[in-house]
């Protein structure tokens, strides 16, 4: 059996018709030119920042405008994204197991959460 196998002549098509047609295959010409990246040190230099005005944004300074879009709202608690706001104390919790957290909390705690928040409110 193996024998038979070791003898046998498969012909195995170069191209399957199910298989993708690679890009070098679709574009010959892409392929022989070369296209160089240039490192960042090296867009650095072509930008000429000296010659820009300090207050633009660019690549060598981190100063930018506030953003457009508002805030997260954060869970006090967990840090998750909190859809939700006890009404009671003013924390924002991500879901129930949260809430029940929150109701048990001394209005100490709570005070203390809400001054980490900066937003610190004389509770009812």
């Amino acid at each position: 059996m193996e024998r038979e196998l070791m003898e046998a002549d498969i012909v195995v098509a170069s191209r399957l018709s199910f298989k993708k047609k690679q890009a070098y295959e679709k574009y010959p010409k892409a392929q022989s030119s070369s296209r160089r990246w240039k490192h960042l040190k090296q867009i650095l230099q072509a930008e000429n920042f000296p010659d820009l005005p300090p207050d633009l944004p660019t690549y060598v300074n981190i100063e930018s405008p506030p953003s457009t879009q508002p805030c997260k709202r954060l869970c006090d608690i967990t840090g998750y994204e909190a859809p939700y706001v006890d009404p009671r104390t003013n924390l924002r919790y991500a879901n129930a197991h949260v809430f029940q957290t929150v109701r048990s909390l001394s209005s100490d705690q709570v005070h203390q959460y809400l001054s980490i928040r900066n937003a610190a409110v004389v509770l009812k």
